[in-house]
Protein backbone atom coordinates (compact mmCIF):
# COMPACT_ATOMS: atom_id res chain seq x y z
CA UNK A 1 0.00 0.00 0.00
CA UNK A 2 0.72 3.68 -0.76
CA UNK A 3 1.31 6.41 1.69
CA UNK A 4 -1.04 8.47 -0.26
CA UNK A 5 -4.03 5.84 -0.46
CA UNK A 6 -6.07 5.70 2.86
CA UNK A 7 -7.10 2.35 3.84
CA UNK A 8 -10.37 2.08 4.60
CA UNK A 9 -11.30 -0.72 6.92
CA UNK A 10 -14.01 -2.89 5.03
CA UNK A 11 -17.04 -3.54 6.79
CA UNK A 12 -18.77 -6.40 7.23
CA UNK A 13 -22.05 -5.62 6.09
CA UNK A 14 -24.22 -8.28 8.94
CA UNK A 15 -25.83 -11.07 8.01
CA UNK A 16 -29.53 -11.06 7.26
CA UNK A 17 -31.89 -12.52 9.48
CA UNK A 18 -34.13 -15.19 8.35
CA UNK A 19 -37.98 -14.62 8.31
CA UNK A 20 -38.95 -16.00 11.50
CA UNK A 21 -41.11 -19.39 10.49
CA UNK A 22 -44.20 -19.31 12.00
CA UNK A 23 -45.49 -22.33 13.33
CA UNK A 24 -48.56 -23.70 13.30
CA UNK A 25 -49.54 -26.55 15.20
CA UNK A 26 -51.33 -29.10 13.65
CA UNK A 27 -54.60 -30.71 15.32
CA UNK A 28 -55.01 -33.84 14.78
CA UNK A 29 -58.53 -35.11 15.41
CA UNK A 30 -58.97 -39.17 16.04
CA UNK A 31 -61.91 -40.13 14.95
CA UNK A 32 -63.52 -42.96 16.14
CA UNK A 33 -63.10 -46.47 14.52
CA UNK A 34 -66.24 -46.87 12.59
CA UNK A 35 -68.42 -49.63 13.29
CA UNK A 36 -68.50 -52.44 11.15
CA UNK A 37 -72.09 -54.08 10.26
CA UNK A 38 -70.45 -57.59 9.52
CA UNK A 39 -69.11 -57.47 13.20
CA UNK A 40 -72.60 -58.16 14.81
CA UNK A 41 -74.86 -59.27 12.21
CA UNK A 42 -73.88 -62.39 9.37
CA UNK A 43 -73.11 -61.28 5.95
CA UNK A 44 -76.54 -62.34 4.86
CA UNK A 45 -78.88 -60.16 7.06
CA UNK A 46 -76.46 -57.52 5.88
CA UNK A 47 -76.14 -57.94 2.03
CA UNK A 48 -80.46 -58.22 2.65
CA UNK A 49 -80.16 -54.76 4.64
CA UNK A 50 -78.36 -52.95 1.88
CA UNK A 51 -80.58 -54.28 -0.89
CA UNK A 52 -83.94 -53.41 1.04
CA UNK A 53 -82.72 -49.88 1.30
CA UNK A 54 -81.96 -49.64 -2.45
CA UNK A 55 -85.28 -50.97 -3.09
CA UNK A 56 -86.59 -48.72 -1.12
CA UNK A 57 -84.96 -45.84 -2.65
CA UNK A 58 -85.70 -47.24 -5.86
CA UNK A 59 -89.24 -47.34 -4.73
CA UNK A 60 -89.35 -43.95 -3.37
CA UNK A 61 -87.59 -42.57 -6.48
CA UNK A 62 -90.65 -44.41 -8.61
CA UNK A 63 -93.53 -43.23 -6.81
CA UNK A 64 -92.12 -39.46 -6.97
CA UNK A 65 -92.28 -39.53 -10.99
CA UNK A 66 -95.22 -41.44 -10.63
CA UNK A 67 -96.50 -38.34 -8.87
CA UNK A 68 -95.21 -36.29 -11.55
CA UNK A 69 -96.88 -37.76 -13.95
CA UNK A 70 -100.00 -38.16 -12.53
CA UNK A 71 -100.45 -34.75 -11.78
CA UNK A 72 -102.57 -32.62 -13.61
CA UNK A 73 -101.58 -29.12 -15.33
CA UNK A 74 -102.86 -26.08 -14.32
CA UNK A 75 -105.79 -25.39 -16.27
CA UNK A 76 -105.61 -21.98 -18.68
CA UNK A 77 -106.91 -19.55 -17.63
CA UNK A 78 -108.79 -16.94 -19.12
CA UNK A 79 -109.56 -13.15 -18.70
CA UNK A 80 -112.97 -12.01 -19.31
CA UNK A 81 -114.87 -8.65 -18.68
CA UNK A 82 -118.67 -8.50 -18.37
CA UNK A 83 -121.46 -6.24 -17.95
CA UNK A 84 -124.20 -6.08 -15.65
CA UNK A 85 -127.10 -4.04 -13.71
CA UNK A 86 -125.46 -1.94 -10.93
CA UNK A 87 -128.18 -3.56 -8.58
CA UNK A 88 -127.12 -7.06 -9.80
CA UNK A 89 -123.66 -6.07 -9.43
CA UNK A 90 -124.19 -4.70 -5.37
CA UNK A 91 -125.63 -8.35 -5.08
CA UNK A 92 -121.99 -9.94 -5.85
CA UNK A 93 -120.60 -7.24 -2.77
CA UNK A 94 -123.61 -8.68 -0.44
CA UNK A 95 -122.95 -11.97 -1.01
CA UNK A 96 -119.17 -11.56 -0.55
CA UNK A 97 -120.23 -10.28 3.17
CA UNK A 98 -122.53 -12.97 3.57
CA UNK A 99 -119.66 -15.42 3.37
CA UNK A 100 -117.31 -13.55 5.39
CA UNK A 101 -119.76 -13.74 8.09
CA UNK A 102 -119.87 -17.02 7.56
CA UNK A 103 -116.08 -17.25 8.07
CA UNK A 104 -115.41 -18.47 4.63
CA UNK A 105 -114.26 -15.28 2.53
CA UNK A 106 -115.16 -15.20 -1.05
CA UNK A 107 -113.48 -13.36 -4.23
CA UNK A 108 -115.34 -12.21 -7.06
CA UNK A 109 -114.00 -14.45 -9.39
CA UNK A 110 -114.96 -17.14 -6.77
CA UNK A 111 -118.44 -16.34 -6.61
CA UNK A 112 -119.42 -15.95 -10.10
CA UNK A 113 -117.46 -19.44 -10.48
CA UNK A 114 -119.38 -21.21 -8.21
CA UNK A 115 -122.67 -19.84 -9.29
CA UNK A 116 -121.72 -21.07 -12.67
CA UNK A 117 -121.33 -24.38 -11.02
CA UNK A 118 -124.52 -23.81 -9.40
CA UNK A 119 -126.71 -23.73 -12.92
CA UNK A 120 -124.50 -26.59 -14.14
CA UNK A 121 -125.51 -28.71 -11.73
CA UNK A 122 -129.47 -27.84 -12.29
CA UNK A 123 -131.61 -29.66 -14.02
CA UNK A 124 -132.67 -28.20 -17.52
CA UNK A 125 -136.32 -26.80 -16.15
CA UNK A 126 -134.92 -24.93 -13.23
CA UNK A 127 -132.04 -23.92 -15.28
CA UNK A 128 -134.16 -22.41 -17.98
CA UNK A 129 -136.43 -20.76 -15.43
CA UNK A 130 -133.35 -19.10 -14.22
CA UNK A 131 -132.08 -18.19 -16.96
CA UNK A 132 -135.41 -16.49 -18.23
CA UNK A 133 -135.33 -14.71 -14.61
CA UNK A 134 -132.74 -12.71 -16.25
CA UNK A 135 -133.22 -9.64 -18.42
CA UNK A 136 -130.78 -9.59 -21.65
CA UNK A 137 -128.96 -6.59 -22.00
CA UNK A 138 -127.35 -4.45 -24.79
CA UNK A 139 -123.46 -5.98 -25.29
CA UNK A 140 -120.85 -3.48 -25.50
CA UNK A 141 -119.65 -0.59 -23.61
CA UNK A 142 -121.93 1.61 -22.48
CA UNK A 143 -121.45 5.17 -24.51
CA UNK A 144 -119.94 8.52 -22.95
Amino acid sequence: MSTTEKSTPVKAQPAAKPAPQRVVPVKTMVKPALKAPAAKMPAAKVAAKTTASATTTSKAKASATEVKSVKEKKPKLIRDSLTMPKAEYAVLDELKLRAAKLSAPIKKTELIRAGIKALAAMSDSAFLAAAKAVPSLKTGRPSK
